[in-house]
């Protein structure tokens, strides 16, 4: 019962005869020789010797075109050489010809005058007709495209070498001089306090001299103006920027934080009235990055918008306005991130008890602000959508915050301080059901 026979394909192996106790058990080992049959092998080492033939055939024919391609190179120098040999015969023949051009020297002198008032008269003609041609082209659209474009270019090298003096005066007036103080013996500010307000302000601050001096060498090369290579050196190192963007809202509370120490307040006091300053204060010039990406975007597309669409660096400006507005777009989501973020948190640190969920960074903060609880109504269809744990038997105050996935429910005590209803004060909006009471009553 439930035989199987192996057959082996070479002389002197006798066939197997083999028995299994059930016959699931026979046609699984059935299925499992065929599976493991050394024909699979055979028609891979097959497909492998069709592979390798065909790889040859393409080697022989790349040998040919490549003969063929020695002998064309071959057809050609002989070629060069030919024209070489009949260039230097037609010269030979030039230097034949120029001893009959003496004769000319001979001529009559009332001859020459006519030549010579003929040069005069050719000459005027090609002075008017370039003067025409010039004033045509003045009064052309493509040339005020190019003024146009020109001096939003010049414009361009005016607010960089503005944006540059302000970097300058971020660094040295305030940046430097606050280094020095934290190292001092009693320091105002310490120097984590300095490197969280300012960053990498003074990375900024080279990355765009280097930018600045770049685009005055090309104004130097005035009317060929080539700023798209400017812009392929400067997109790359753009990724600072996001790191200052990220922590700007952070530099700003950090310096709100130091200026409540009267030493560092009175000192920052003297910097900003230095008259370099012009009378701004250190958050203005800590604002200024945050607009030069947009300025750029701005500019460029100016630019592009006076760039015929055939010139030589259309391409490379409109890739250069593309990774721009990326940088923009990332750079807006990260601090919207970043400042709701720190929302939560704030609102986390005025409950006195704290609230874990919002540490979830998931959570969006929508809106806050005071509310009336009203007592429950014992009768009508008021009542059953009461939360027990909500009753009242009078109106009451509650300070309420709305975010995204739950609302708080806060009193306030005679401090100021805010607490959370012990019952009920977070309730999940993922878990109620909003209804809308239609009648009047």
């Amino acid at each position: 019962q439930h035989y199987f026979t192996v057959l082996f394909g070479h002389e002197g192996q006798k066939p197997l005869e083999l028995r299994c106790d059930d016959e699931a058990d026979g046609d699984e080992w059935v299925e499992a020789i065929h599976q493991a049959s050394y024909s699979d092998i055979l028609i891979e080492r097959e497909v492998l010797m069709q592979k390798y033939i065909h790889l040859v055939q393409i080697v022989e024919t790349e040998k040919i075109a490549a003969n063929q391609l020695r002998h064309q190179l071959e057809d050609q120098d002989t070629e060069i050489e030919r024209l070489k040999s009949e260039i230097v015969a037609l010269n030979k023949t030039k230097e034949r010809m120029r001893p009959y051009q003496g004769n000319q020297e001979d001529e009559n002198p009332d001859i020459k005058k006519i030549k010579k008032v003929q040069s005069f008269m050719r000459g005027w003609l090609c002075r008017r007709k370039w003067k025409t041609i010039v004033q045509d082209y003045i009064c052309s659209p493509h040339a005020e495209s190019m003024r146009k474009r020109n001096q939003i270019v010049f414009n361009m090298v005016e607010a960089e070498s503005e944006y540059v003096h302000q970097l300058y005066v971020l660094v040295n007036c305030f940046l430097r001089p606050l280094r020095m103080a934290a190292s001092s013996k009693k320091p105002p500010i310490s120097h984590d306090d300095v490197s969280s307000i300012f960053l990498n302000s003074e990375t900024i601050m080279f990355l765009h001299e280097i930018f600045h001096q770049g685009l005055k060498a090309r104004i130097a090369n005035w009317p060929t103006l080539i700023l798209a290579d400017l812009f392929d050196i400067l997109l790359p190192m753009l990724n600072i920027y996001q790191e200052f963007v990220r922590n700007h809202q952070y530099s700003l509370q950090v310096l709100a934080n130091c200026k409540q120490n009267r030493d560092f307040d009175k000192l920052l006091k003297q910097y900003e009235a230095n008259p370099a300053c012009e009378g701004r204060m250190l958050e203005t010039f800590l604002t200024y990055p945050m607009f030069q990406i947009p300025r750029y975007i701005i500019s460029l597309h100016e630019l592009l918008a006076h760039t015929p669409h055939e010139h030589v660096e259309r391409k490379s400006l409109e890739f250069a306005k593309s990774k721009l507005e990326e940088l923009s777009r990332v750079m807006h989501d990260e601090v919207s991130d970043t400042e709701n973020i720190r929302k939560n948190l704030a609102i986390e640190r005025t409950i006195v008890e704290g609230c874990d969920i919002l540490l979830d960074t998931s959570q969006t903060f929508i809106r806050q602000g005071s509310l009336i609880q009203v007592p429950s109504v014992e009768r009508g269809k008021l009542s059953k959508v009461r939360l027990g744990s909500l009753s009242l038997k009078k109106e009451g105050e509650r300070q309420c915050f709305l975010f995204t996935k739950h609302f708080l429910i806060c009193t306030r005590s005679s401090g100021g301080k805010l607490h959370l209803l012990k019952t009920g004060g977070v309730l999940s909006l993922i878990e109620c059901t909003l209804i809308e009471e239609t009648e009047a009553s």
